[in-house]
């Protein structure tokens, strides 16, 4: 059975006080809007709409608001824009999701070859306030030469939000998002502007764009890493940072060549002892606790991490990877640790009642696995 949630991310995002909000900054500039009909007919439908049917809506309702020209629609919402982030800012600075429909009103409504040119540059002012890297994907799908060519160019703006949407629009593979019809190296050249960038905010990105090319082209994402790595264009702090995050499913997978890019590539001489558990019922909530004991037989780097696996209504379940401690391990050293692993609900992870376990990975190599049972509160 589903463990049932109360907390809805769609109505923190979007509801009457930031449709509110929407409303009041185009009507400041558009004296013929009418505010409260837009708030009203945006309302009507929420109860049954999830977050992007929410966002599609909203675009529709600022369709049938504004001015029949496209341009001259989209010149109000760019007139409508808050001030711009604040540049002096260097990470998780995504704006007021609010702002998603002025963006996909571009997307819906401006991807016409005469309108190329100006829907291009009003998302490259709208991501200023928040990320655009959902609609500027319609535009790789529709014209990959020209919109490609304007991210590369983007890619060496001032401005890290711009910056940014360079590497995170061209992702194969963007959560909630359409999947590119461009091939996965032809954004490569923005990632190489990108990779030595100051702002975490895009080299976090840039990380995120490699790991989704390692799960189609593992080799390309190693070479390219060390390319990287040998240019010392970053500094060494964030380049390990770049690494890691770009390596994380090849590391789940035991992938040796990532492993070895890393400093783990050999297989662990260990023993893993007093593998346990003080909750083998845990109520949804709660965490489950468990220790464990290492013993290392000589001088090595352990990166010891444990697979969560998730029981579920599916056949397979589903698993997902947590990290545990990273040890420049002596001969001899006795390795202690212990976790509590709190399973709360969450609207973006299913929980179900029943058999969970999970499983001690070092250095990519499986060291035994506990159970125990989730239970409904």
């Amino acid at each position: 059975m589903q463990a049932k949630t109360t907390f809805s991310l769609k109505d923190q995002l979007f509801n009457k006080e930031t449709v509110t909000y929407l409303s009041g900054l185009v009507a400041a500039v558009d004296s013929d809007f009418k505010a409260k009909q837009f708030v009203k007919d945006v309302l009507e439908p929420f109860a049954e709409l999830e977050l992007k049917q929410r966002i599609t809506h909203i675009t529709s309702c600022l369709k049938n608001s504004l001015p029949d020209n496209y341009r001259k629609a989209t010149k109000i919402l760019l007139k409508a824009l808050p001030p711009e982030l604040d540049p002096t800012k260097t990470d998780d600075d995504f704006g007021e999701f609010i702002l998603a429909p002025i963006s996909e009103y571009v997307a819906m409504y401006g991807r016409s070859k005469k309108d190329l040119d100006f829907s291009l540059k009003a998302l490259k002012e709208m991501t200023k306030r928040f990320t655009v890297e959902g609609p500027i994907r319609f535009f790789i799908n529709d014209y990959p030469e020209e919109t490609v060519a304007f991210l590369e160019e983007c890619s060496k703006d001032d401005n890290y939000h711009v910056r940014r949407l360079a590497s995170e629009g061209t992702r194969p593979t963007l959560p909630w998002n359409q999947k590119l019809v461009i091939d996965h190296t032809v954004p490569l050249p923005i990632l190489d502007n990108l990779y030595d960038d100051s702002t975490r905010f895009v080299t976090r990105s840039v990380a995120n764009h490699l790991n989704d090319i390692a799960k189609i082209d593992p080799k390309l994402v190693i070479d390219t890493l060390k390319r990287w790595q040998d240019s010392k264009k970053q500094s060494e702090k964030e380049m390990v940072f770049i690494t890691k995050h770009a390596l994380r499913t090849l590391v789940k997978k035991g992938n040796k060549d990532a492993l070895n890019l890393l400093g783990f590539g050999t297989k662990p001489d260990i023993t893993v002892s007093k593998l346990i558990s003080s909750t083998p019922e845990v109520i949804v909530g709660n965490a489950l606790e468990f220790e464990l004991e290492i013993e290392s037989h000589k001088k090595q780097n352990l990166m010891i991490d444990y697979v969560m696996h998730y029981y579920s209504t599916a056949k397979k379940g589903s698993t997902k990877v947590f990290k545990l401690k990273e040890v420049a391990a002596k001969r001899g050293q006795h390795i202690r640790l212990a976790k509590k692993h709190p399973l709360k609900l969450m609207t973006t992870k299913r929980l179900y009642a029943g058999e969970h376990s999970i499983t001690i990975q070092i250095n990519g190599v499986d060291y035994g696995s506990l159970r125990f049972d989730l239970l409904e509160s």
